[in-house]
């Protein structure tokens, strides 16, 4: 077996038998800095985890499992805060919440059928009428995701040819690589979960190419494990500072910059686990771009309610050409400067060799027979 398997092996293997310790000592203890206490050395270890692993594809989604998602899952359990909290009934469970990037979908709470009738009056309705998602056919989950991988897969063969392609074309083949490995690489880890779960799970992306607004680009649609659990890990808390110090009115506009700050510093850990190198700062600059936006967006929304309002076909395409214009320019450098595209693209091209060859093997094993 690959020395890196093992190493992947060791690391999860660890990282269970650690998350057994914080379901059967940690949840026994009150919440609150004891509990806290008890759970620092699982946070460091997790922390320490992911630099046994030498693969980019394998460690990057494990500093974001363990790092990021099971560390803040963890220290929000401290305080019976998260989606840990209550916990689960079974181990299996509270570990596939705790390191895996799935949410349990909660049954909405039942209605009268006044209330029900007052929710869906346009008056009442976040945004106006013409803005919202228009009904349309939706396609298969299972279809969506084969055509997805046909196109990673062809992206990849691309590759072969990039260098014969312009740099900003790159960058946007770039774009597609990331959403379409993220997504279907967290979809990957959560069909099994939620086999043995047995419960709904909440959606981790959301089509986000047919975004409206930035707001609705990274608070609906985009890797919507990190805004929910950002939302209780920072929103939320520096919303209830914000109310006593601007109102109700104006609080949410710190709380969304700050949200996007802490991304912007999770991000870069990623990229240091990535790349071994000093942060230069520009993916935290990023997220605190976007963040200020999405404030900005927040306030406008908040002064002109429904009195004016841009056509999803002009804002759809604006805000699909920013995050790509702002990736190219603070995003992706860090990436392409310290060749992490290339190990990335040699690791994915090499596996993608494989699984043909696996399965011409199979197909001429069949015909032969």
């Amino acid at each position: 077996m690959d020395e890196g398997i093992k190493n992947f092996i060791k690391v999860w293997i660890l990282a269970i038998l650690s998350l057994c310790y914080c379901y059967y000592l940690s949840a026994k203890i009150p919440r609150g800095l004891l509990r806290l206490l008890s759970i620092l050395p699982v946070v460091y270890l997790f922390i320490l985890l992911p630099f046994s692993l030498s693969s980019p594809n394998l460690r990057g989604p494990t500093a974001f499992f363990l790092v990021w998602l099971g560390n803040f899952k963890l220290l929000l359990f401290s305080f019976d805060q998260g989606p840990l909290s209550p916990p689960p009934s079974k181990l299996f469970h509270f570990i596939s919440i705790a390191c895996l990037p799935i949410k349990v979908k909660e049954d909405p709470p039942s209605k009268s059928p006044q209330a029900l009738a007052k929710t869906i009056t346009t008056k009442n309705l976040p945004y106006p009428k013409s803005t919202l998602d228009p009904p349309r056919v939706r396609v298969p989950k299972p279809i969506l995701y084969g055509v997805k991988l046909l196109a990673l897969v062809l992206i990849y063969h691309l590759y072969n040819h990039r260098k014969n392609l312009p740099k900003n074309v790159i960058l946007i083949i770039y774009c597609l690589n990331l959403y379409l490995q993220l997504e279907l690489v967290l979809a990957l880890c959560a069909t099994p979960a939620k086999a043995f779960l047995g419960f709904e799970l909440e959606p981790q992306f959301n089509e986000p190419y047919l975004t409206t607004s930035l707001q609705d680009f990274w608070g609906r649609r985009w890797n919507l494990m990190v805004t929910r659990i950002l939302h209780p890990a920072v929103y939320d808390p520096i919303h209830r500072v914000s109310t006593g110090i601007v109102g109700p009115r104006w609080a949410a506009l710190p709380a969304v910059v700050a949200a996007f700050g802490v991304s912007g510093l999770m991000h870069e850990a990623i990229y240091y686990y990535l790349a071994n190198v000093h942060p230069t700062w520009e993916v935290t600059w990023f997220f605190v771009l976007h963040g200020i936006c999405v404030a900005i967006e927040v306030a406008v929304k908040k002064i002109v309610r429904e009195s004016w309002h841009l056509s999803p076909l002009v804002s759809g395409p604006a805000t699909v050409a920013f995050v790509a214009v702002t990736s190219f320019w603070l995003f992706f450098p860090q990436i392409v400067r310290n060749g992490i595209d290339e190990k990335v693209i040699r690791e994915g091209t090499m596996f993608v060799d494989f699984v043909k060859g696996s399965l011409n093997q199979i197909t001429l094993g069949v015909f032969a027979q």
